[in-house]
């Protein structure tokens, strides 16, 4: 580059030391500021008009015949539901947290939804139920709009000239994948917005880092935080923003420690303990907020009342669950089910053999076993272990830690458990029964309750119950395996010796000769108290459980290394009178091309540090910094919004992969100024510090990026193979319009693509 070109592309020189003096350096600097400043107004109209127009194409694509299928699709069938449960304050659970789908309820609220409909099966339509489904549809869709300008928006922050930014999101706006998604009555409009919302702000922080602790600062930290903690609200998965965040704030925190920046101690903790306040304390509050709405609105209960605990359920209006509950005292005759595996416990006067098959010897001891049928043989009558008198009147309640012993009240005989083998698992002992005279010591049982600091006392349905053997310190357990023949194949039932084993809890379900119903109909039941911060804790235990539980197999599941290239699409709708589908897939060019990107970004970073290893600087510094920095921030949220997935047992899909996709759009742009444009404009930040460190005594070299007709014709072609590719995929992509054989078999772009009506 001539020497001409170089002072062109710089917009002043390099490291000027402030304390030199030179009678010229003032006019050089007002003449250059004036230049910048000149270029950067007509810069800043042109990006006006430039996101205005993206803005407009994200429009159209969006919204584009938004009103059909005026049918249920795909997930459509969940989240539509859940929005209806919001507004008739139904309980209902998700393994997603509250944010997206309370977002969905209010929007029906302000349409003059009801919450009638239950979205019961994809093909039924919104028109003969009366749905305001357009108006559903039409918060995703803003989101989505609003996501092809804050991408805009982003690359602009970060320093990438007018084309860069048009490009990069047009390229997000002619996305088939982002189009077809986006503006469902789904929940990944909300997270791709809110977490394009926390990376713009944190560029936009970072460009006011050196004006630390000014109320611009505070904001964008402040607002970074909050963003982050609307992504995680609405989706778990939010949390690799929070952690492709998290790695930066620690490099910038490094940083500030360093000796050579000029920062005491003090300050340094000043830095920190902002960061803590804004990026960890604030998120938390907001998270544990919407869930705290959550809990306010869904009072009454719901289909969700069996995922949570009885107390729980005892929290919420109308529980069925309350309405079954009573109480247990002595002598009642109870029936005890296995949750896990829905099994009584049972005895009949049958005996174990002498002998195993495997050659070991039992007690020959009555049988106890597991049925799943209630029958008369799984009555047992709870026998105090005190002075307790046989009182109708004056009946006694039994209480967590209380000592019993349990009667089979069919045959007779007591519970029992003792150090013999079980017939199945040696390891664990067997239960047997024996007449009420006989080995007291070892008929003993303690009560052990589930969730007892809410409440002490045995009741059924709302409480669950551990049998633990005062004894030998084994729990009574089962599982859902089968004993031989001389047990008539019912289910195998021993001493647990793992205590701590969650599947130990049994579920009383009726006391003989009482009408739960009847009782409690004569009684007002007030909906039970519960902390906040326990209700929260088991919520978000029972999602984190559920979710990672989510692995039984789907038509369209695929794996992680799938996704960049596009195996695999999802069917989300199909109609057969019309041939008409929707196939959730990517935009193909732009996806490859993305694939693309990350392998120069690897290569010309290898390249790079090759090079300066043999003291070679291939690239301008300020070049250098932006492609490392800002691109390499992209390719962080790329990392972190995909790598992840390869660790994950549950089922997944290709929608798991749009934020990532996104990311990755980001990269591209940056890859795009990088080979297509002459230098970067920089700086972008703001480098008028507010202290007085040895950092500021020096202004970083500047530059000012110069396009081209290559640039120009280099986007155009990206941009209309784009837009071809969109155009080609969309009648899958809008499902709309019907496709014969071949048009169908023209768009099986991969043969691992499963269309429907391809044949």
């Amino acid at each position: 580059m001539s020497d001409l070109q170089l002072r062109k592309r710089r917009g002043f020189d390099s490291y000027v030391d402030e304390t030199v003096s030179s009678p010229n350096l003032g006019d050089e600097k007002k003449k250059n500021v004036f230049s910048r400043s000149k270029q950067f107004a007509t810069t800043n109209k042109q990006h006006t008009i430039a996101i205005a127009i993206v803005t407009l194409l994200g429009a159209w694509t969006t919204f584009y015949k938004i009103w059909y299928p005026a049918e249920v699709v795909f997930d459509e069938v969940h989240f539509g539901k859940f929005a209806g449960y919001y507004l008739n304050r139904t309980y209902f659970f998700d393994v997603h947290p509250p944010l997206a789908k309370m977002m969905l309820a209010f929007t029906g609220w302000l349409i003059g939804y009801d919450g009638h409909y239950d979205f019961a099966n994809i093909g039924e339509s919104y028109i003969e139920n009366n749905v305001p489904y357009v108006g559903l549809r039409t918060l995703p869709a803003v989101l989505n709009v609003l996501s092809v300008s804050l991408i805009y928006s982003i690359m602009r922050e970060s320093g990438y000239s007018v084309m860069t930014c048009i490009l990069t999101a047009c390229m997000y706006a002619l996305d088939n994948s982002a189009v077809s998604q986006n503006r469902l009555i789904l929940l990944d409009s909300m997270l791709i917005f809110y977490m394009l919302s926390t990376v713009y702000c944190y560029i936009r922080f970072r460009k006011v880092r050196y004006q630390e602790f000014t109320p611009a600062w505070w904001f964008w930290l402040a607002m970074t935080g909050f963003t982050m903690a609307q992504t995680v609200s609405v989706k778990m998965v939010g949390l690799f923003v929070v952690a492709s965040i998290g790695v930066c704030v620690l490099v910038d925190l490094w940083e500030l420690l360093d000796i050579n920046r000029g920062l005491s101690m003090n300050h340094f903790m000043k830095h920190f303990s902002a960061r803590a306040l804004c990026l960890i304390a604030l998120p938390t509050f907001v998270y544990l907020f919407w869930f705290y709405i959550h809990f306010a609105i869904l009072n009454q209960s719901g289909p969700g009342d069996s995922f949570m605990s009885a107390s729980f359920q005892e929290t919420l209006a109308n529980s069925a669950i309350k309405m079954k509950s009573l109480d247990i005292h002595y002598y009642d005759e109870i029936t005890l089910q296995h949750p896990p595996t829905e099994a009584y416990l049972h005895s009949h006067d049958l005996r174990y053999p002498l002998r195993y098959e495997d050659g070991r010897i039992s007690s020959q001891g009555q049988q106890v076993t597991g049925v799943k049928e209630v029958d008369d043989n799984c009555y047992w009558r709870v026998l105090p272990t005190k002075d307790i008198p046989v009182d109708a009147e004056n009946r006694v309640p039994v209480h967590h830690g209380d000592i019993i012993r349990l009667e089979h009240v069919a045959t007779g005989t007591v519970l029992l458990t003792h150090d013999v083998a079980s017939p199945l698992m040696a390891t664990n002992e067997e239960i047997t029964t024996v007449t009420p005279d006989s080995r007291y010591n070892e008929t003993l049982f303690e009560v052990i309750l589930d969730d007892h600091h809410n409440g002490n006392t045995w009741s059924t349905h709302m409480k669950q119950v551990k049998l633990l053997h005062v004894d030998t310190k084994v729990a009574v357990w089962t599982r859902d395996k089968a004993l031989p023949d001389w047990a008539l194949g019912q289910q195998d039932v021993n001493g647990n010796k793992n205590t701590h084993d969650r599947s130990n809890f049994w579920t009383a379900i009726e006391i003989k000769g009482l009408n739960a119903t009847e009782i409690n109909m004569n009684k007002k039941k007030e909906p039970k108290k519960m902390a906040f911060i326990f209700k929260f804790l088991e919520l978000q235990g029972r999602m984190l459980k559920h979710n990672a539980g989510l692995t039984k197999p789907h038509p369209y599941q695929s794996t992680p290394i799938m996704w960049p290239f596009l195996i695999r699409g999802i069917s989300y709708w199909s109609k057969n009178e019309t041939r008409e589908q929707i196939y959730m897939t990517g935009n193909v060019f732009g996806w490859w091309l993305s694939v693309g990107a990350l392998a120069i970004y690897a290569g010309v970073m290898l390249a790079d540090i090759l090079a300066r290893r043999r003291g070679i600087e291939p690239i301008e510094e300020p070049l250098r910094h932006r492609f490392i920095s800002s691109a390499g921030f992209f390719v962080i949220l790329w990392v972190f919004h995909y790598i992840p997935f390869f660790a994950m047992g549950r089922s997944l899909f290709l929608h798991h992969y749009l934020p990532a996709a996104t990311c990755n759009y980001l990269l591209l742009g940056a890859i795009f100024q990088f080979m297509f444009i002459d230098g970067v404009d920089s700086p972008v930040s703001d480098l008028e510090g507010t202290t007085n460190t040895k950092f500021r005594q020096f202004n970083p070299l500047g530059m000012i990026a110069h396009s081209s007709a290559k640039t120009f014709v280099a986007a155009f072609i990206i941009l209309m193979l784009q837009l071809i590719t969109f155009l080609f995929l969309a009648p899958i992509t809008y499902g709309t319009r019907g496709l014969n054989v071949d048009e169908v078999l023209r768009r099986k772009v991969l043969s691992s693509w499963d269309l429907q009506f391809a044949k």
